[in-house]
């Protein structure tokens, strides 16, 4: 490429302007590697800059300011000079990457909330349920007591024996009938002994 030298007031030459970042960025779409480098070294600070502020995070900045000047390498062919300068479309871009990365942060931090609150083990007082099982079991048996020979018999056999009333109905040699009823019977009494209401 001929660079064109200009010459100064006191006959010196002079080194050509730098090219504007509208120039590099033209010259990165057509895939200018040199074009690129000086487009780097002229803006990535700013990029940096900006993405810092809004990540804080050093390594994160560095990392999406990464991915920032890929974008820029891959698309720069998309850069329309009508609609803004360079560094104008440059930043934007940057911004909008930044925002996505804390916004990816924030929904990975929420699932791994949600995950957690999911997972967390709630605490668990053996005393206190030991306890409660302990008076429950004495009150059935209070009520049970209060119960009629043949229904506490039926009771203790479907529920705490754990046999169908078929099976019930064989043990004690009558029929299904006379056990369905002395069960209801005896339900209804421990019931309202126990006063659940219904």
């Amino acid at each position: 490429m001929l660079d064109l030298m200009t010459v100064d007031s006191a006959g010196d030459l002079a080194p050509p302007a730098p090219a504007t970042k509208e120039e590099l960025l033209a010259r990165v779409a057509h895939g200018d590697q040199s074009a690129f480098g000086e487009l780097y070294d002229q803006i990535a600070p700013r990029v940096l800059g900006l993405v810092k502020r809004l990540l804080v995070d050093h390594a994160q900045s560095e990392e999406v300011t990464q991915e920032i000047f890929l974008e820029i390498w891959q698309s720069a062919a998309r850069y329309e000079p009508t609609r803004g300068g360079a560094s104008t479309w440059i930043l934007t871009m940057a911004h909008r990457r930044a925002v996505d990365r804390i916004r990816s942060s924030q929904a990975g931090r929420d699932r791994d909330t949600k995950i957690g609150i999911r997972d967390l083990a709630v605490a668990y007082d053996h005393v206190a349920e030991t306890v409660e099982v302990r008076i429950e079991h004495e009150r059935v048996e209070k009520a049970m007591t209060r119960l009629t020979q043949l229904q506490r018999q039926a009771v203790s056999l479907a529920y705490y024996g754990g046999f169908s009333h078929s099976e019930v109905a064989d043990m004690l040699h009558i029929p299904l009938g006379t056990v369905k009823t002395r069960l209801r019977d005896g339900l209804i009494r421990l019931r309202d002994e126990l006063g659940v209401a219904s």
